[in-house]
């Protein structure tokens, strides 16, 4: 485990204390939990641009002009 030291206003940190104390735990068990949950964001921004460009690979052709009308879509029948 490392250390880490942070320079913060004096107001933040009474704030980020009365709130570890209201949670049941301490302000650096907050900042670790903080520093994992950006990992685990980068995480998931990662699975979904995986997702993604699998998708876009599955895609053979498009063409706009294919698209179906409104009355299509809707299953109307045009009068």
């Amino acid at each position: 485990m490392k250390n880490l030291t942070v320079t913060i206003p004096d107001d933040v940190y009474r704030s980020a204390r009365i709130r570890a104390a209201e949670a049941g735990t301490s302000v650096s068990a907050m900042v670790a939990a903080y520093l994992r949950s950006l990992d685990a964001q980068a995480a998931e921004f990662d699975r979904r641009a995986r997702l993604q460009l699998e998708v876009m690979s599955q895609i053979r052709a498009f063409s706009a002009s294919e698209r179906l009308v409104r009355d299509e879509v809707h299953d109307r029948a045009l009068r």
